[in-house]
């Protein structure tokens, strides 16, 4: 693999070890089907989550125009 110029190492989103980033590589860029399962579960279970910028003072019915 060291020759193929595709083939490099990255590291892995789920347990911060080597991953190989090559096509032989079925779960890139992870490094075993175990950390892809483990970050499917967190995404699945919604623990990857954009922060909501409304502000706290944003009352969604003061608004006269909007009722």
């Amino acid at each position: 693999m060291a020759s193929d110029p595709s083939a490099r190492w990255v590291t892995c989103p789920t347990c911060k070890g080597k991953s190989l980033y090559a096509p032989s590589n079925a779960f890139r860029p992870f490094c075993s089907e175990r950390c892809k399962n483990l970050d499917f579960g967190a995404w699945a279970s919604e623990s990857f989550a954009v922060p909501d910028p409304t502000p706290p003072d944003d009352q969604p019915f003061g608004d006269p125009r909007l009722q």
